[in-house]
């Protein structure tokens, strides 16, 4: 059985994750609005990877004989200054999943639970990925933001994301 402590913060991480869908779904329809079908197309994968992410926690909870609490969901903004602020706010937002991450890991280190700790493993791969991924986004963004055919091959390159 889980200690409590653990179960809360998988619940809490759940919706956290539930969150980093709806804002990169928020992501998405932004991109589509501005003609970016490429960025729209990237950040819809990446939407159901979070999707993904929260039912890996949902599993792991359930697996473990403990219960799911959902929460509201706040809004995400939908409006930006210019394309390049949803990918900064990426990277920041990674950067933010990866404490919360770590959080849980720290707790569960104190509380001696291997199993919780052995999960967890994944999850700190995957966010070290999730962060490379979002910094190169940007770093390409940037170099190609000035000269419009680079942009549009960059659009076009990230629609082929599988």
């Amino acid at each position: 059985m889980l200690d409590k402590k653990i179960i809360d913060l998988i619940n809490h991480q759940v919706n956290k994750e539930l969150y980093s869908a709806y804002l990169y779904l928020s992501m998405a329809n932004y991109y589509a609005e501005k003609n970016l079908n490429g960025f729209a197309h990237w950040f819809n994968l990446q939407a159901k990877e979070e999707y993904e992410h929260a039912e890996k926690f949902m599993d792991y909870l359930h697996d473990n004989g403990s219960e799911v609490v959902l929460d509201n969901i706040p809004a995400p903004k939908n409006e930006y200054d210019d394309p390049v602020e949803p990918l900064r706010v990426t990277v920041k937002h990674e950067e933010y999943v990866t404490s919360l991450i770590n959080e849980i890991v720290k707790v569960a280190h104190e509380l001696v639970d291997y199993r919780t700790i052995n999960f967890l493993s994944w999850f700190i791969n995957e966010q070290a990925e999730e962060e490379k991924t979002a910094n190169d986004l940007l770093a390409r963004y940037e170099i190609f933001v000035n000269d419009k055919r680079n942009l549009y091959l960059f659009d076009q390159e990230l629609n082929t994301r599988k």
